[in-house]
């Protein structure tokens, strides 16, 4: 895997790096062309990106006519660079990193015979010229297209689970070097955190699961105004399936804006363990939330659904 990561990093720390050169990297690793495309999508003033998007047939998916569930790879950031600000690639990258690593994975795997039980889709996108943003306690990396642009683009209707990969050092909350693992977040309830996946986490990593605390605020879509700890859980107000966000932290808030700060190490054991999700999820291993303790919940409680949308604006003073 840190074969993978390296070569894509490098790819990536690049001013001139598009969609198409990603997309063209991976068709080389497949060995065969059409299972990975790019598509440029203007934002608002700000420049465009390139979103990549990577099908991964499974022995049992249903892109082959079968059954088996479809797991979601979200590589969640702003840009790869933040170009003419800074020079080279940023610590934002990392969740794009790790999404195409584990596409490459995946698609090497798959030309040598060892093909997953279900299909994979992994998406995110690719800007080395995004611009930066104030945040508290450091400067967040902003991107050319909103979040909601970015939803549709990254997370399909046929994704039965979702695991966002995303840099979340830009905190103080995380004090911690590595990775660490999210509880389950579906149609707007913040589940207990999935034990097979912590066990796997832990299997990957070698060390105990770390976790970390996500707040309602966290889960709302962006632009309500109020903080959000960073966009990791944004898939989770565009789909009615469960998401996990696995995150790649340090043990100091670190901007996003920043360069020199990418642990390829930790890119790779992120992109290590969503490998290893999608073989055990497309084999109905795990599960990334306990659905009758789910269904049980909405009966006596309700649904929090609508704490995926934007709610209700507040009324102002007269």
């Amino acid at each position: 895997m840190l074969k993978h990561v390296l070569d894509v990093v490098e790819l990536l720390d690049d001013p001139k790096v598009t969609g198409a050169a990603v997309v063209a990297y991976l068709d080389e690793v497949a060995g065969e062309t059409g299972l990975a495309s790019s598509t440029t999508v203007p934002g608002d003033n700000k420049g465009t990106t390139d979103f990549v998007q990577v099908r991964i047939p499974g022995a049992q998916g249903r892109a082959g006519g079968g059954d088996a569930p479809t797991l979601g790879v979200v590589g969640r950031l702003g840009g790869v660079g933040a170009r003419p600000e800074v020079i080279g690639f940023v610590s934002d990258g990392d969740g794009a990193a790790a999404a195409i690593a584990t596409a490459a994975k995946l698609l090497s795997m798959r030309a040598r015979g060892d093909v997953l039980p279900g299909d994979v889709v992994i998406s995110t996108h690719v800007c080395p010229d995004a611009p930066t943003r104030p945040h508290d306690p450091v400067p967040f990396m902003d991107s050319p297209v909103g979040i909601a642009t970015m939803n549709a683009h990254e997370v399909t209707d046929d994704m039965d689970a979702v695991l966002s990969i995303d840099t979340t050092k830009g905190n103080r909350v995380i004090n911690h070097k590595g990775l660490a693992l999210s509880p389950t977040v579906r149609q707007g309830w913040v589940l207990r955190v999935a034990d097979r996946l912590g066990t796997l986490l832990e299997t990957v990593t070698g060390e105990p699961l770390v976790t970390y605390p996500v707040t309602t605020q966290d889960i709302t879509p962006y632009g309500n105004g109020v903080y959000h700890i960073n966009s990791i859980l944004q898939p989770a107000t565009a789909t009615d399936a469960p998401v996990v966000g696995l995150a790649i932290v340090a043990a100091t808030a670190v901007p996003g804006c920043a360069t020199g700060a990418s642990h390829e190490i930790d890119i790779a054991a992120a992109a290590r363990f969503a490998v290893e999700v999608a073989k055990e999820f497309g084999a109905r291993e795990l599960a990334f939330h306990d659905q009758a303790e789910f269904d049980h919940l909405l009966a006596r409680y309700g649904s929090l659904a609508h704490l995926q949308t934007m709610g209700t604006a507040p009324t102002e003073a007269r």
